[in-house]
């Protein structure tokens, strides 16, 4: 079975997705005349508006719940392989693709809240509804929608799942069959509670995460202060291949740091647009500028907040792919992922490292299966407008919260090879969307610098801009003119 997967990973994830991926975020970099950057200053102003309402979440929550689903073991164990695979010249590109992916999430997001709807008194949206109602395929939508729904249901929830047991079997000796109890009563006491609870639990945790992680970060780089100058031409020599040790992987470093920046931050592969269309906004221009920050802080500064806190203790080994003997090892024996963070935090924090990393890693990894349920479940009810079976939302439940404890006991490179083809899977289909979606994505934005130029609080009108099949806008800027 492992064979089977991981051969299946090597053709999804070989360097077509690799340049796919750059390709596109380079391609929306250009046309949007760099939103990501342009923007960053009304990027964190929207991130403090709030606004939730009966139907939707407010934009704040709505980015919480995209970087909770964003911020997970990627951000750990992730970077750790990327590492042992790329070298640390991995870690520039991994950088590189999120600056560019922050357009590649811009678009996605804002896309998804000009083709949202309201579905059981709530807004819902995603990839399956943009291509239904932006290029009117909707067998392709009902083919998108199955893969993500068994990507988010079935294939991926291990990983993060996996990684929590393993982590809690190191630091605190707990059986992994132990802890996936614990996982899934916890998960369940929150699915059942619907959006709004997912949304609540979200905008409180990752924020409170996010922070301790770095400034565990700080504490270690001052430990080894005189070490960061070092660290740094260490990676940018790698990077380019003009280190003496890694200048022989250049390729490797690319193809990986590409490979985790996209696991890691899903910057236009589809993933944040459920969350996305979830937000109650006047304009869907400024979800689309709240997801591209996300990008930033998921990659730029967590994920960069683990490479640096291996790189500069030097906890990690590197095995470029195909090599039989490792091209540097530091610690003989330690598997690439959680293992080198935990290595790399003891020794400043000596015994509580490990557990520190596995508070971090639970912490992480619960909130990214709530978003992975959500993301399940959009598409579940987007399906059953199709079937007509109501029942399918609580068998998802069930099914979600079974997958999650088989996946705390199984082998850890299953899970991560199911977790590979899924996000994968779902890259290619979503890359290609938006790109031919692009054109409507671009009439949202001009709109949005036109209002801003003019000294406006945006409030999108489709019919002015010349955009179809969003009915749900055409009602919002309908009562908006009746209440002025």
């Amino acid at each position: 079975m492992e064979a089977i997967v991981n051969t299946l990973v090597d053709y999804i994830w070989g360097n077509a997705l690799v340049y796919l991926a750059l390709g596109v975020g380079l391609y929306f970099t250009v046309i949007t005349k760099a939103v990501q950057f342009r923007y960053i200053p009304e990027m964190i102003r929207l991130l403090r508006q709030r606004g939730e309402t009966n139907e939707g979440i407010s934009s704040f929550q709505a980015f919480c719940m995209a970087l909770s689903g964003r911020v997970g073991v990627g951000n750990i164990a992730g970077v750790a392989t990327a590492i042992a695979a790329g070298g640390p010249g991995a870690v520039f590109w991994m950088g590189v693709m999120a600056f560019l992916g922050g357009a590649s999430a811009f678009i996605e997001s804002t896309l998804a809240q000009v083709y949202k709807e309201k579905a059981d008194n709530q807004y819902r949206g995603g990839s399956p509804y943009y291509i239904e109602k932006g290029l009117k395929l909707k067998g392709f939508a009902i083919f998108v929608a199955i893969v993500i729904c068994i990507s988010y249901g079935i294939l991926v929830p291990g990983i993060q799942a996996n990684t929590i047991a393993a982590s809690f079997d190191t630091a605190f000796h707990f059986p992994p069959f132990v802890t996936g109890i614990i996982i899934v009563v916890l998960l369940a006491l929150i699915i059942f509670g619907g959006i709004k609870r997912i949304a609540r639990v979200a905008d409180k945790v990752v924020p409170i995460m996010a922070l301790a992680y770095v400034l565990l970060t700080i504490i270690i780089l001052g430990a080894n202060l005189s070490e960061i100058p070092g660290m740094l031409k260490l990676i940018v020599t790698s990077a380019f291949g003009t280190n003496e040790i890694f200048g022989g992987i250049v390729g490797a470093a690319i193809a990986w740091g590409v490979r985790r920046s996209v696991f890691s931050n899903v910057a236009g592969a589809g993933e944040a647009t459920f969350s996305s269309a979830a937000a109650e906004v006047t304009h869907p221009a400024k979800q689309g500028l709240v997801q591209g920050f996300s990008i930033y802080i998921d990659t730029i500064i967590v994920c960069t907040a683990t490479a640096l806190m291996i790189l500069i203790t030097g906890m990690y080994n590197v095995t470029p792919p195909g090599a039989t003997t490792p091209l540097v090892e530091n610690v003989p024996g330690l598997v690439a992922g959680t293992a080198y963070t935990q290595a790399a935090v003891s020794t400043v924090f000596h015994n509580l490292g490990s557990s520190f990393v596995a508070i971090a890693i639970f912490l992480f990894a619960f909130t990214t299966l709530m978003a992975y349920y959500y993301i399940a479940e959009t598409t579940i009810v987007y399906l059953d407008k199709k079937l007509q079976y109501p029942i399918l939302k609580f068998v998802l439940k069930i099914v979600f919260l079974i997958v999650v404890y088989i996946g705390s006991v199984q082998s850890v490179s299953l899970m991560w090879g199911l977790g590979d083809i899924g996000f994968g899977s779902m890259s290619y289909l979503n890359f290609i969307v938006i790109v031919l979606l692009s054109k409507p994505a671009i009439k949202v934005l001009r709109d949005y610098d036109r209002q801003k130029k003019a000294g406006l609080d945006p409030i999108f009108d489709p019919q002015e801009v010349g955009i179809e099949n969003a009915d749900f806008w055409i009602a919002y800027s309908d009562r908006y003119k009746k209440k002025k």
